[in-house]
């Protein structure tokens, strides 16, 4: 498990004044300012979060040290990372995605299919890619066809429908 969780992402500059437009990763967008200052992915910044508003396509969003739209333009595309100490404690059923990706995933039989590569979410539910011998397996992340996770183990059982290929 990493010590650090990415939240959002800088989508761009909202208006002249520094301020930008945030994508949040957290269940509850507005959760993203909750979580102390967030850091760019190398730990080199961190910025306090202050939302202004929802925007179209994310939260407005004041960070500390951004003034222009110029500073706000430079960070489009900057991931945002919080301490997982910060973070809420999640049910047993809840996982972060950083905490699957890599993982090694076995079929219900102890075969192994591979390791998480990717965590998807397109709108209707997760996603695991799970990159193997065979190449790319794309799971549904549900009870079905995910009936264990053990990060403690660093596994994944996984039962994944079959492919109509």
């Amino acid at each position: 498990m990493t010590d650090r969780i990415c939240v959002g992402a800088i989508a761009g500059a909202f208006g002249v004044r520094g301020e930008v437009r945030l994508k949040s990763f957290c269940a509850r967008a507005e959760d993203i300012a909750t979580y102390g200052p967030l850091a760019t992915e190398d730990g080199k910044r961190s910025f306090a979060v202050k939302l202004t508003r929802p925007v179209n396509g994310g939260l407005g969003a004041r960070l500390t040290g951004v003034d222009t739209k110029e500073q706000a333009d430079a960070l489009k595309g900057t991931t945002l990372w919080a301490d997982r100490a910060a973070l809420p404690s999640l049910p047993d059923d809840e996982f972060y995605h950083a905490d699957l990706i890599g993982l090694e995933v076995v079929d219900t039989g102890g075969v192994s299919l591979g390791r998480v590569r990717a965590v998807h979410d397109h709108g209707a539910g997760d996603i695991l890619e799970v990159l193997g011998p065979s190449g790319v397996l794309l799971v549904p992340f549900t009870r079905a066809a995910v009936p264990t996770v053990d990060l403690t183990a660093g596994r994944i059982v996984a039962d994944p429908p079959e492919s109509d290929e």
